[in-house]
């Protein structure tokens, strides 16, 4: 098919060249014929010669007329002008027939690149006419009117993409840009009809035209935060959707595959897009320094923080990367994936568990890390409250089970991964994390009291979004279902932040930790528990609204948010810092430091041992009455009445 589309191009680039040249010669001297043996014989195919070889270069003959852009209209130009010089030179050379007029060869470029041009752009502008849907045009499924957000190059793809499909499902009525003064020009013919901020005008006024669009489509890929919640609460007021252009990869209309039989689709926003978290300068150096060939071990690697920790350590170019996981289907699946994203990285995939001591001193007396992330942990509030024995072992004895076993063996340092329900803890799995802090703080301050040991780097942070038992997955499997999107209380609110962020601060947290820097604050001389910087809590059921509208639904009409009433163990809000451990800023954009609670590491060590010990005996009581002696800031609350919405 290609060669026969080519073969095409180049008959129909000789008949144009063919009549080019009378046409040209008429031009420059009306009369001045050559003989007519010489003109058939010699003229006109020296011109089509010359043409199709000056096409050459420029890969005249395989273009798409329909698709034409400006490269190959410059390159049509380009070949009528070499190709009228080659004509003129071959006449020079041969001694034949010579024009009266000198600038002949000037007439015969214009003349051939205007006959190369005109169908060009015919076929072009037949291909835009058919995109944009004209009167009169049956068509079976009409093109959807939308209205495009933001300028620049991924909007000019966006039209290009668009105008090079056969039936395009998308018709472009105007563009929003970023700037107002904007407003009046016109890209690829569209108009501009205001900035970002006049949405609401430019919708009203579209609807009273008797024109409004179905869809607003976000082509500018920095649309986030503040700016983009505006926009979406101006769309859902004028029952518009709004959704996410392709990436520009997805659109480049270079790609070699015929472009009117590429389709793409928009994408619904996601709620990660309306975090207003801008991104924080990270020192990558450092990273690198910490890690780069060095042997490290990531616990829960198989879990959401635990695999992200180990995608981001492989990409720093470890000696050895260790991933240690209890359930093997989730160690698996990271290990298949830096397998293949990062085949030269050593790594060792270990079953095991974080509370078998025996176990875990064998596998760190052979893996010798000198680098531990323990993120191995139960995390669901609900189950560690069904089971708190389990809770107490995996995420109390576990810790200092890792702890004691990477101490043992050398490891330079340990970043133990908490979370913001270890504050003013009212579930067994907060009180749990929060006994494993004060561990990690004690052994810290050991090893910075003697100089030398085992830095533990406590990192805390709230929750993140998109994480396994996390709120989001469960609202998008509830809105696969039709609903309803089930919040425990319309006053819970919870911190949010992306994976990737957070685990980019946590690495950063950790090069500060673990090392003695010379430019080192004060205010990190002593160690602290590190927080990440979590931006404003965000209230639950305002979340669950934004995903149904976001899905193309309405809250309360086409999917019901019902009250479930608090579950075990949780809490309204949660925060980031106890009342005697105030934050103190540092200079790291995103870091918190909470003023150090220590104690003895001696004495910690024994609690949690005699807590595993009655948790193996299957004694919850005493468990947890040694957890609250432990910490005394722990309100348990075993469970709470349902909450009725109002």
């Amino acid at each position: 098919m290609a060669l026969t589309r080519i073969l095409l191009n180049l008959g129909l680039d000789a008949l144009l060249a063919a009549l080019a040249l009378p046409l040209a010669v008429w031009m420059a001297s009306p009369g001045g014929w050559p003989p007519p043996p010489l003109w058939w014989l010699g003229a006109v195919p020296g011109a089509v010669a010359a043409l199709l070889l000056a096409g050459l270069p420029v890969r005249l003959p395989q273009q798409y007329w329909r698709f034409a852009a400006l490269k190959d209209l410059v390159a049509a130009v380009a070949a009528g002008a070499g190709g009228a010089v080659l004509f003129a030179l071959g006449l020079f050379l041969l001694g034949a027939w010579r024009p009266d007029n000198a600038a002949f060869p000037l007439i015969h470029a214009g003349t051939l690149a205007a006959a190369l041009l005109a169908p060009r752009m015919a076929g072009r502008l037949r291909q835009e006419r058919r995109a944009n849907g004209p009167a009169g045009l049956a068509v079976a499924q009409p093109a959807q009117p939308v209205l495009l957000v933001g300028t620049g190059d991924a909007a000019d793809l966006f039209i290009r993409a668009l105008l090079q499909q056969r039936s395009p499902g998308y018709r472009v009525i105007g563009i929003l840009a970023r700037r107002p003064r904007a407003a009046g020009r016109r890209i690829h013919g569209y108009p501009i009809l205001g900035g970002f901020e006049e949405a609401a005008e430019v919708l009203d006024r579209l609807r009273a035209e008797g024109r409004p669009p179905a869809t607003l489509v976000l082509a500018d890929p920095d649309l986030q935060g503040p700016e983009l919640e505006d926009l979406l609460d101006v769309a859902d007021r004028h029952g518009v959707l709004v959704k996410r252009a392709p990436r520009i990869t997805a659109l480049d209309p270079a790609r070699r595959e015929n472009p009117a039989s590429r389709r793409f689709d928009l994408r619904p926003v996601a709620i990660e897009e309306l975090l207003d978290r801008p991104q924080v300068p990270l020192d990558r150096e450092g990273m690198a320094r910490l890690v780069q060939g060095r042997r490290v071990l990531v616990t829960g690697a198989g879990g959401t923080i635990g695999g992200e920790l180990a995608r981001q350590v492989a990409a720093l170019g470890p000696a050895q990367l260790a991933l240690l996981d209890h359930g093997e289907f989730a160690l698996y699946s990271i290990d298949l994936e830096l397998a293949e994203s990062h085949p030269g990285v050593p790594r060792r995939a270990v079953l095991a568990d974080v509370r078998d001591a025996a176990r875990v001193a064998a596998l760190m007396a052979d893996v010798r890390p000198e680098l531990v992330f323990h993120a191995a942990a139960l995390k669901h509030v609900p189950m560690v409250e069904n089971d708190p024995l389990e809770g107490l072992l995996t995420n109390a004895l576990g810790t200092r089970v890792i702890a004691d076993a990477a101490r043992a063996v050398g490891c330079r340092a340990m970043v133990f991964i908490s979370t913001d329900k270890a504050v003013n803890p009212t579930s067994v799995m907060g009180a749990s994390k929060r006994l494993a802090e004060m561990y990690c703080q004690a052994l810290d301050k050991q090893a910075r009291a003697s100089a030398r040991g085992m830095r533990c780097v406590t990192v805390r942070f709230g929750n993140v979004l998109g994480s396994t038992g996390s709120v989001v997955p469960l609202f998008r499997r509830q809105l696969e279902r039709g609903g309803p999107l089930t919040v425990t209380h319309p006053d819970m609110r919870r911190y949010f932040m992306t994976v990737r962020e957070a685990v980019g601060l946590v690495l950063q947290a950790s090069v500060i930790g673990a090392e003695d820097r010379q430019d080192q604050p004060p205010e990190l001389a002593e160690g602290g528990i590190f927080v990440l910087d979590m931006g404003k809590p965000v209230k639950i059921v305002d979340m669950a609204r934004r995903m149904i509208r976001l899905a193309g639904l309405r809250p309360d009409e086409d999917i019901e948010i019902r009250f479930t009433g608090l579950r075990p163990g949780e809490k309204l809000y949660e925060e980031l810092f106890h009342g005697q451990e105030p934050p103190r800023p540092t200079r790291f954009a995103g870091l918190l430091v909470a003023t150090p609670r220590t104690t003895d590491a001696d004495a910690v060590g024994g609690a949690i041992d005699a807590i595993a010990a009655a948790a193996r005996q299957g004694q919850a009581k005493p468990a947890l009455a040694r957890l609250a002696e432990m910490v005394p800031e722990f309100d348990h609350n075993p469970g709470a009445p349902p909450v009725t919405r109002t």
